[in-house]
């Protein structure tokens, strides 16, 4: 008898990002909102993280939500249809359920079923994980077309009492299309993980702990706020300069630098440490819509390629970093 032979599939050599979709929350809230329970003031809160209003969403308004417009968005302008869509990758922290997963309904919503859909855990770094991801899925000959997606309302687990993190939060959804291309539009991920700094960002108390006892109040984000900085603005900034030279380029061919909107203090430093030269355009989104973690990169490529039409083509370095510790960086043609 004849040994079969298995058929393994194959892909294209190259990929690249052909959209981005968007969705903020509804609501804009001031430092001024927020001040008051953790006895501060806006004065403060914009020297500390260069946040002057965050967006978030009304009660009724949920991260599922948000990813639905955000992905509408990105399908159009990519000029496919969501029957195309041959997996979805959402990444989030905040669906408000454990099981089932974001994805599985966000696919069922868009008319993308019965493609493979599932949630990544990656917090900050989520939609980095997602794109390399879909890069690996395109080139392998799993999916044609591939929906990533970094959703959040994390206004839902931030604590009005906690000094941290909680003023920092936003809410909202940034989508992406990635499909094949004829030269290379994603390069190399540098990724990885730091789970010696586990407890340095993450909620405050587990949920059994929270069943138990449900007078101790729901699971709320909180940080080591020095750990974290420290840890981002040192370390994150070796692993963004390993992904310029993984992609073979210097940060002077670079069109734009988008990193986790994180704190405005730690995206001035990365461009100290990265030398970026005054051509090299930066995302600030965090001044007006906070930290959205996994929705971050996204939204901040979003608004750029709307205020800053000219960089459609060019390189940009992303780079995602947080809860757990988690991060990953790429370089990426812009759509």
């Amino acid at each position: 008898m004849t040994e079969p032979t298995l058929h393994q599939s194959v892909g294209v050599p190259y990929t690249r990002i052909y959209a981005i979709g968007a969705a903020r929350g509804d609501l804009t809230v001031t430092n001024d909102d927020l001040a008051g329970p953790i006895d501060s003031s806006d004065e403060w809160i914009r020297q500390r993280t260069g946040v002057i209003t965050r967006k978030r969403a009304s009660a009724e308004v949920h991260a599922i939500d948000l990813a639905e417009a955000a992905s509408r968005e990105a399908i159009e302008k990519a000029g496919i249809r969501s029957d195309q869509i041959g997996a979805v990758i959402v990444s989030t922290i905040s669906n408000s359920v454990q099981t089932p997963s974001l994805a599985a309904l966000l696919a069922d919503r868009i008319g993308a079923t019965p493609a493979p859909a599932y949630d990544v855990s990656a917090a900050c770094a989520g939609y980095t994980y997602g794109i390399a991801q879909a890069d690996a899925f395109v080139r392998a000959g799993l999916a044609t077309y591939v929906l990533v997606v970094g959703a959040e309302k994390l206004s839902d687990f931030a604590k009005p009492t906690d000094r941290t993190i909680s003023f920092l939060l936003g809410d909202g959804a940034g989508a992406a299309i990635v499909g094949p291309s004829d030269t290379p539009g994603i390069a190399a991920t540098v990724w990885g993980s730091d789970g010696s700094k586990w407890d340095a960002v993450g909620m405050d108390r587990p949920l059994k702990e929270a069943f138990d006892d449900p007078e101790g109040g729901f699971p709320t984000l909180r940080q080591e706020g020095q750990t974290v900085f420290r840890w981002a603005v040192w370390e994150m900034a070796k692993v963004a300069q390993q992904a310029l030279d993984a992609a073979g380029v210097t940060s002077d061919q670079l069109a734009a630098f988008i990193p986790h909107q994180a704190n405005m203090r730690i995206i001035d430093e990365f461009a100290k440490q990265l030398k970026l030269p005054e051509s090299v355009v930066i995302a600030r989104d965090i001044a007006t819509t906070g930290n959205t973690s996994a929705a971050s990169i996204p939204l901040a490529t979003h608004r750029l390629l709307e205020e800053h039409p000219e960089l459609s083509g060019g390189l940009a370095l992303q780079i995602g970093f947080g809860a757990g510790l988690v991060f990953g960086a790429q370089v990426v043609r812009l759509p």
